[in-house]
């Protein structure tokens, strides 16, 4: 019955790969993680792609499933530890390119989270572009997944 569950979780995740789109942007790729059960953050991982001719910026992410929702990145500091650090402007998503919100790089912190977050779950999140607007998204939580490869 569990490899039931966990078939029919991933058969319903793999038709999810083209979650969301715009004039100009798509969204691929999207899935969210937290540490557990007792996790109180999480964080949301995609690709997004923008076909137009110019460049757009990601400035905002909200949610209902965190008291606060964030952008955050990586950086190594100058002893060469990791340490992630908020992200206050956002990010480019240049003309006629992508960009990809990763484990170990940029990606959406949620803190605070409102619920345990269990495989299969769906986050609903608003990321808001500076010229695209709004941009409702259905992002599922998927414990297992470690990052997908794109070929760039």
């Amino acid at each position: 019955m569990q490899l039931l569950k966990i078939f029919v979780t991933c058969t319903a995740l793999s038709l999810l790969g083209n979650l969301a789109a715009s004039n100009d942007l798509t969204i691929t790729d999207a899935y969210a993680i937290s540490s557990g059960k007792m996790a109180k953050s999480g964080a949301a991982f995609l690709l997004i792609e923008n076909t137009s001719n110019t460049d757009d910026r990601l400035i905002e992410v909200t949610s209902e499933v965190a008291k606060k929702v964030e952008f955050h990145t990586h950086i190594k500091d100058e002893k060469g530890v990791m340490k992630m650090r908020r992200v206050e402007q956002g990010f480019i998503i240049p003309a006629q390119g992508q960009h990809e919100l990763k484990r170990g790089g940029d990606h959406i912190m949620f803190m605070g989270l409102t619920s345990v977050w269990s495989d299969g779950d769906i986050l609903e999140v608003i990321l808001r572009f500076e010229k695209a607007g709004d941009l409702k998204l259905s992002i599922p939580v998927d414990q297992r997944r470690e990052g997908v490869k794109h070929k760039h």
